[in-house]
Order: C-alpha cells, then sequence, then structure tokens
C-alpha cells in the first residue's frame, strides 16, 4: 500500500508507539467484534483571509489523533483521543471492547488494498511562503477595485490542508493514505445608487496552489465574482409560482447531491427513513437520468484514493436511465443489507466514526443542446448558482436559494432575479426532468457537505437540465 512508510515516520518515528504493540492493542480490543479499525490521522492546515486591504485572520493548525471502533452487529463502540500513545491506545481499547463482550463476532474481512494514488502527497502549505500567499491576496484586492468603481468591498482567502492516515485493522492489515486539499476563494459587494449586492467565486482541489495561483486564474476567479455581482444590481424580485426550470451546468449538481445524494445513502435506505428505500430496480426518475457517485477522478475535490475505511473508493451507478441501481455504502451498513462497500466510509476526523457519504456526486450527460432546452421554455426560471440549503431525508424535500437566476421568457434569457428559492421533493422533481444537456460540467473544486454534525469535501456536477415544474418561492404576484 503506497504511503505506509511515509506515515509510518509520522504515526511511530516521532511518537514513542511501537507499531508491533500497537497492532496487538488492535487485535485485542476487535477480537469479538464484527467489524472496526485504528484510524490514526495527522494533520496541518492553514487559512489566510484579507478583507478591504487588510489580513482579517491568519490561522495555522496542526492536529493529530486517533480513533479506534469496534462494531457488534449495529452497535458501535467508539473512542478517540489526540495523544498518540499506547497507554491511550490501551484506555481506548477497553472502551470499545464494551461493544462486543460476550458477542463472539467473526471480524469481516478487510478492504483489498490499491497502489492507486489519484492525488500529489506533496504538502501544498510548504509550496508557497506566508508572504507570497499575504502578497498575492492583495493582488486581488487592487485588481477587484480596479475593474469597477462600483466595487466597495473585497473579501479574499486562501486555504490548504495536508492530511496523513493510516488504518490498522485486526491482525496487524494496514492501509495508509496522504491527502493535500485547496482552495481560493473571493467575494465583491458592489454599489450603485445607494443598492448593494454581492458576488462570489471560489475554486480548488487535492493538489498544490500552484494551478490555483496564476494570474489566469485568480484574476479569473475575480471576474466571475465581480459579474455574479454587477448581474445582482440588476436584479428584479422573483416572482413566487409553479414554473418550468432550467438548471445550468456545475455548480447546480448541488440540488442533485442534497435533494437526491443523501436519500441514497445506505444507513438512511438500512433504517427505511429514506424516501428511496424499498426503491431498488424500480423507476424513480425520467429516461435519461443517470446518476453516478465517482470518487476516482484525479485531482478532485471530492476523490478518496481509499475511503477512511480503507476501501478504495469507485464509480458506484446510483440511477441508471432513471432506474434505481446503487446505494452508497461504508463497510457496517454494507454488512447489515448484505452488499459490498462502495468506498463510501468518510469522516470528518479521527475524532468522528465513518458514515456513509457522497464523493463527486453528478449527473451523466444527455443529447439535447443547450440552446435548444432553452428555447423551449416559454416562461420559466434559469437557476445558474446556488447558496444555502435543506433537505429531509424522509420526505425528500427541499428548499434553495438562488444566488444566480434569470426570468426564461419566449425560450430567451431575460431579466436577472433576486430572492428566487427553489422548492420541491426530490423523488417528484427526478421525474419531471423531461430534457438534458450535452453540456456536463463538475463544480470549480469548493463543495462541502454536512452530515451527522460532520462536514467533509464533495464534488458535484450535471448538464443543463430542464426540469418541466417546480414551485419557485418569491414575491407573490
Amino acid at each position: 500500500m503506497t504511503n505506509l512508510a511515509e506515515t509510518d515516520k509520522l504515526f511511530f518515528d516521532r511518537t514513542d508507539m511501537d507499531q508491533g504493540k500497537v497492532e496487538k492493542i488492535v487485535t485485542d480490543a476487535l477480537g469479538a467484534a464484527d467489524d472496526g479499525e485504528l484510524y490514526l490521522e495527522y494533520g496541518q492546515s492553514e487559512t489566510i483571509v484579507l478583507d478591504d486591504g487588510q489580513i482579517k485572520s491568519a490561522s495555522y493548525d496542526t492536529s493529530q489523533g486517533f480513533g479506534l471502533r469496534a462494531i457488534s452487529g449495529e452497535t458501535t463502540g467508539f473512542s478517540h483521543a489526540s495523544e498518540l500513545s499506547e497507554a491511550a491506545l490501551k484506555r481506548a481499547s477497553t472502551t470499545v471492547q464494551a461493544v462486543s463482550r460476550g458477542h463472539g463476532g467473526e471480524m469481516a474481512e478487510g478492504p483489498v488494498g490499491t497502489n492507486r494514488s489519484l492525488y500529489s502527497d506533496q504538502n501544498p502549505l510548504s509550496s508557497l511562503s506566508f508572504e507570497k500567499k499575504v502578497d498575492l491576496l492583495g493582488q486581488m484586492d487592487l485588481y477587484a477595485r480596479s475593474k469597477d468603481p462600483r466595487v466597495k468591498q473585497v473579501s479574499a482567502s486562501l486555504s490548504g490542508q495536508w492530511q496523513a492516515i493510516q488504518i490498522i485493522r485486526s491482525g496487524g492489515h494496514r492501509l495508509a493514505d496522504i491527502r493535500p486539499l485547496v482552495r481560493l476563494n473571493v467575494s465583491i459587494v458592489v454599489e450603485q445608487d445607494g443598492r448593494m449586492e454581492n458576488g462570489s467565486f471560489g475554486t480548488g482541489g487535492r493538489e498544490g496552489f500552484e494551478a490555483f495561483i496564476t494570474q489566469e486564474s485568480w484574476q479569473g476567479a475575480i471576474d466571475e465574482a465581480l459579474r455574479q455581482a454587477l448581474v445582482n444590481l440588476e436584479s428584479i424580485p422573483a416572482p413566487a409560482g409553479e414554473v418550468p426550470i432550467v438548471l445550468g451546468p456545475g455548480w447546480p449538481g448541488i440540488l442533485l447531491h442534497e435533494a437526491i445524494g443523501h436519500g441514497l445513502e445506505g444507513d438512511f435506505n438500512r433504517k427505511g427513513t429514506s424516501a428511496f428505500a424499498g426503491l431498488m430496480g424500480q423507476r424513480v426518475a425520467s429516461k435519461g437520468v443517470t446518476v453516478v457517485d465517482d470518487g476516482t477522478l484525479n485531482d478532485r475535490r471530492g476523490s478518496l484514493s481509499i475511503d477512511d475505511e480503507g476501501t478504495p473508493t469507485q464509480t458506484t451507478t446510483l440511477i441508471e436511465d432513471g432506474i434505481l441501481t446503487g446505494y452508497l455504502q461504508d463497510r457496517m451498513n454494507a454488512r447489515l443489507m448484505g452488499t459490498k462497500s462502495t468506498g463510501n466510509g468518510r469522516r470528518q476526523s479521527y475524532a468522528h466514526a465513518p458514515i456513509p457519504r457522497m464523493t463527486n456526486t453528478y449527473m451523466l450527460n444527455g443529447n439535447k443542446d443547450p440552446g435548444e432546452i432553452m428555447e423551449s421554455v416559454k416562461k420559466g426560471v434559469y437557476a445558474v448558482s446556488f447558496g444555502g440549503g435543506q433537505v429531509d431525508i424522509t420526505s425528500g424535500k427541499f428548499v434553495f436559494s438562488c444566488t444566480e437566476a434569470y426570468q426564461i421568457e419566449d425560450g430567451r434569457i431575460g431579466a436577472p432575479l433576486k430572492g428566487a428559492t427553489l422548492i420541491g421533493n426530490g423523488p417528484d422533481v427526478l421525474t419531471k426532468v423531461s430534457m438534458i444537456g450535452n453540456d456536463m460540467e463538475l463544480d470549480p473544486g469548493i463543495g462541502t457537505c454536512g452530515k451527522e454534525g460532520q462536514g467533509v469535501p464533495v464534488g458535484v456536477g450535471q448538464p443543463t437540465l430542464l426540469i418541466d415544474n417546480m414551485t419557485v418561492g418569491g414575491t407573490a404576484v
């Protein structure tokens, strides 16, 4: 398994832990369990935020710790600590054994290792000096203000992370991964005749800063944030009602992620709390709708060489031509449902137990030209970008706010809209997709998904879509 030697330096060479003794503690702790592992983590992170030409905050953090888990049936024993020592592991071992005492389970077969690496193991934090990062943010502020006199406020941030993990299972089975992650964000406020609006843009991925700090890249980010802000200056109140919706390509896939993706995670379906529970093999979407979760894309924000249980990620088809064909599984829920992990067991950190989570979730291309889709709508809404959203997994109902949307009038893009929210039901919306574009895009690398108090980086994507009708919340007409 790649990266084992590198992570050994972090978890054994620089601590007082002996690898053989640690493996024995883990084996003893999981002796009567059905599954489980020791998850070791070491991470570094840095964030620099500039606001109105001044560095507002700069933080640098180093963290380390372990999470020890034992699973017996549906019961999980989990203990974690920020202290990497054999003494702390022994205390955790006593805690987690409580769930398997008297159980007499048979340890599940471990994940098959892989030498595949989807991203570099280089630490992005050391690839660019602090001074150069601060200088870059200052250049971004100056450039944004030079573009338009209506620019009143500029906020820009640069963040990087480097995470090393090692997973140790009963019997000394070990797996490891080293994960970089960077992100560049900019937000701009403009003012005209006393009216203020904002626009924002972000980009990132599992690589170094090099691709994101080129002049072309950071100026492009500012140009896009400013364009959105200026569009919003011209926006009119969104009318409320039920109309056809055209979703743009790329980031609007966040609606797919929230309204549909969470409902296809294994834990919700095993417990019967998802709107999609019990529908495997049945039609849940219009013909032509194919949705996949793909953790194997090189350098993408949501990608992982192995998940946080050690299972190699894969491409999982969730819906194929409108038929429900798969769920996203971690090891525990897969075992209880009589299937295999899909490499979707993820955790925010060593202090969290893994649960089924998405990686990069997107809808595949259709065969329609985006222009043809737009021309087919006499009156509706074109949603290009989204902000926050909420979804109820059991009912599938969701609400999403649009940060950029337009009226559609006689097949053409009309006035920009302010305050538009899309309200619907995930399973219902899937059946109303009537045209699918041939312009699938992935988001620029900004997604973070929250579930059960855990946040993890994810990716989304889709082509241009026509949804025959959806409720738009706005200003009553």
